[in-house]
């Protein structure tokens, strides 16, 4: 297990692929830990993979109190500068994917490329993230898991894939109660709708058919208002990188060909 410290925090990652490959940064959804990415980890040739677990996540701290994308940002940007990483493509899904608008925003010298999954500029309401953070604080991760199952995944997805649905159930059950409170908060808080037109890098951005969380027209959103930017509709609920694994990996390695990163 790889732990780096960063100042208070311990965050968890993994790294693989060759020194001197290009980087590619892995950011997970709420409530997963870096396997969310195993497939792409396994997938994506010729890069140096790096995933973590987000703060509050997985086998990184939890730390006290409501968190925010800026803190969680800084944590990316203290990660690639305890790994000696000027600047990397960055590949986030729907709160990974809000860090990736973050930081093309607010660190755009750290990105290179932006891959942007099932996210938005901003995410549901303020009334339902405090009800999530009620409900999870009050009676634990296991009260709304269900709920959330369905949202990740079609329905005839977990049924042609119970072991895979299971698998991703396991990962958000584990998540500490707090941890994911505390991460709530941050989507809760943040809205980068006026801000995402200052983003630079090449960027694209997948979004799923059947996403009732972060919707085609969220995708097209960021699309119209980030120049150059490009857009894949794959046939998959939130969790497109699991569902339409084939599908999510062939846009990503098309952008990856078709982009260069700025010197």
């Amino acid at each position: 297990m790889s732990i780096a410290q960063l100042n208070e925090l311990r965050v968890h990652y993994e790294i693989t692929g060759d020194a001197g490959s290009p980087v590619i940064v892995f950011s997970n959804s709420l409530g997963t830990n870096l396997r969310l990415w195993d497939a792409q980890a396994s997938n994506l040739r010729g890069f140096r993979i790096l995933r973590y677990d987000s703060r509050g996540h997985g086998q990184s701290d939890v730390t006290p109190g409501e968190y925010s994308i800026e803190m969680l940002g800084h944590d990316v940007i203290a990660l690639l500068d305890f790994l000696d990483i000027p600047a990397a493509t960055f590949c986030g899904l729907s709160l990974g994917g809000v860090l990736g608008l973050w930081l093309g925003v607010h660190a755009p010298q750290r990105i290179t490329r932006l891959l942007l999954a099932n996210t938005a500029a901003k995410i549901s309401t303020a009334e339902t993230w405090n009800q999530r953070i009620r409900e999870v604080m009050s009676d634990g991760i296991a009260a709304i898991a269900d709920g959330v199952l369905s949202r990740w995944l079609t329905e005839p997805f977990r049924k042609e894939h119970p072991d895979r649905a299971a698998s991703l159930k396991g990962m958000l059950l584990a998540t500490s109660n707090a941890g994911y409170a505390s991460t709530c908060a941050a989507v809760r808080d943040v809205d980068l709708r006026a801000e995402v037109k200052q983003i630079a890098v090449p960027t694209h951005i997948i979004a799923g058919s059947a996403d009732v969380v972060t919707s085609i027209a969220d995708a097209e959103f960021l699309r119209d208002r980030i120049a150059g930017a490009t857009l894949t509709v794959v046939s998959a609920a939130h969790l497109s990188n699991i569902e339409a694994e084939d599908d999510f990996d062939r846009a990503f390695l098309k952008f990856l060909a078709a982009s260069t990163p700025a010197s």
